[in-house]
């Protein structure tokens, strides 16, 4: 089928440009000066809107088992939602349990996955037994198109990795070319804060943000950077929510070391005032790193536009409010944690546009092209060029909405995000050359979306 989207403003990570896009099939065959003449199937009128390349959210986690219960979105549920608000990739965490491998690892989160996606997808690797098994399979992994590692230095006793083990595993991925990512907390000292907290009384949702000071993030990841300087490893820091840790990644990258960072939305629109809520409603804002004190805002804001935060990802991890966050009813420390927000990242930082936070092409930059160069995946993805994947969003930057769980598709019984105003809403989305969502309505399916065995950080070579 071919598809002309006429009319618009093609905007990449350098630019805007008023042109014509073709698509064949699936995938983009032309972009041409407006109203040159192209035989097409059907054709969209994207006039007065953008025309962008589709959203790649390098960190959600479906179905992922945390704390005696799991992550509510399905694979099908959550690509529909992060289809409707325009990204049409996902990378998600693939999560070893300890006492298993890798390739078993990976293999049933391809059978969770598998056949069901509404939108292309990849996986990372979350390491968190290291041993001469894991580290073998490391390259076995690479083999299979999953070259990200993910440990930590929080969760001891489930995810939790000393610094010999960080060690090890970043000395194998500087050999095969894997990139290591980091969740970057003090998780021993927290888990004492944690215990502290509760042992006086303090069992209320703010204290998860109280016992995970910013300054333990910051300690961490210049940790975690110091590691990756002896080892020679690239590092990437996820989810970075606070201006310490922002401070010792700037300053890595100001000597050329290949350190990298994303942060998330509700970094930059949520914060600890929301964890404070009273009646327990604080647990929706329940997440690690926890919500700051705002002032930490304008700092990540700038860090944006500065690229010492390369990405924004967000950390998609839904926990129904009813049933699932009420666990930690008595115990913060047992609240899931996680935030929905895969459907509303695109929306949110062009909100950071209509704000004057970040440029056009920075919005694009941070949302598609970024990822897909940092997780091996351009030019297929992250950009409107001929012979790239046919991902596409038509984006009418004058429509209005409200963000609400009435109205979103994430399979979540609250929205982080619940009344909030929006200047930008998703008109048409592609996938790969098919109308998944048009007219206000999903046209996609599960299954659609195929598994990306991708190349190597396009920033290393």
């Amino acid at each position: 089928m071919r598809i002309l989207i006429t009319g618009g403003t093609v905007l990449s990570s350098t630019g805007a440009v008023q042109a014509d896009v073709l698509v064949d099939g699936e995938t983009i065959a032309a972009l041409s000066a407006p109203g040159i003449s192209w035989d097409a199937d059907k054709v969209i009128d994207a006039t007065g809107k953008y025309v962008l390349p589709g959203g790649i959210d390098a960190h959600t986690h479906m179905e992922m088992p945390f704390g005696g219960t799991h992550s509510n979105d399905t694979f099908e549920t959550g690509t529909t939602a992060a289809a409707w608000g325009g990204t049409t990739t996902i990378i998600d965490f693939a999560v070893q349990a300890k006492g298993t491998t890798l390739q078993s690892t990976l293999d049933k989160w391809h059978s969770k996955a598998d056949g069901n996606c509404a939108i292309d997808y990849g996986f990372h690797m979350i390491v968190s037994d290291v041993n001469e098994t894991s580290l073998k399979e490391m390259q076995t992994c690479v083999d299979q198109g999953v070259n990200s590692f993910k440990m930590f230095m929080a969760y001891p006793g489930v995810f939790y990795a000393t610094d010999g083990e960080i060690l090890r595993a970043m000395q194998k991925a500087a050999d095969i070319g894997g990139l290591i990512m980091m969740h970057a907390e003090n998780g021993i000292a927290i888990d004492e804060l944690v215990a502290q907290a509760l042992q006086e009384g303090r069992t209320d949702p703010v204290q998860h943000g109280l016992t995970r000071p910013s300054a333990l993030e910051g300690e961490a990841t210049s940790r975690a950077i110091t590691l990756a300087k002896v080892t020679g490893s690239p590092l990437y820091i996820v989810h970075l929510s606070a201006a310490e840790a922002l401070n010792a990644v700037a300053a890595a990258r100001n000597t050329g070391q290949n350190v990298f960072a994303e942060t998330c939305p509700q970094y930059l629109y949520l914060s600890i005032e929301d964890l404070a809520k009273p009646d327990f409603e604080g647990s929706k804002y329940v997440a690690s790193p926890p919500l700051r004190p705002k002032e930490h805002q304008a700092s990540l804001w700038n860090g944006l536009r500065t690229n010492d935060l390369s990405v924004v990802s967000t950390d998609h991890c839904p926990f129904c409010f009813n049933e699932q966050k009420e666990l930690g009813r008595g115990d913060f420390s047992k609240i899931p944690n996680g935030i929905p927000g895969v459907e509303h990242r695109m929306d949110l930082l062009h909100q950071g546009v209509v704000a004057g936070e970040i440029s056009l092409a920075r919005w694009v930059e941070i949302t598609s092209t970024t990822p897909a160069r940092m997780f091996g995946l351009y030019p297929r993805k992250g950009t409107i060029s001929p012979g790239s994947d046919a991902d596409i969003v038509v984006y009418d930057p004058q429509a209005t909405q409200t963000l609400s769980v009435e109205t979103h598709h994430m399979n979540v019984d609250y929205s982080a995000y619940e009344g909030m105003q929006i200047t930008g809403k998703v008109d048409t989305v592609l996938s790969r050359g098919r109308v998944v969502v048009e007219g206000n309505a999903f046209h996609g399916s599960a299954g659609h979306g195929q598994f990306l065995s991708r190349e190597l950080c396009q920033y290393l070579n």
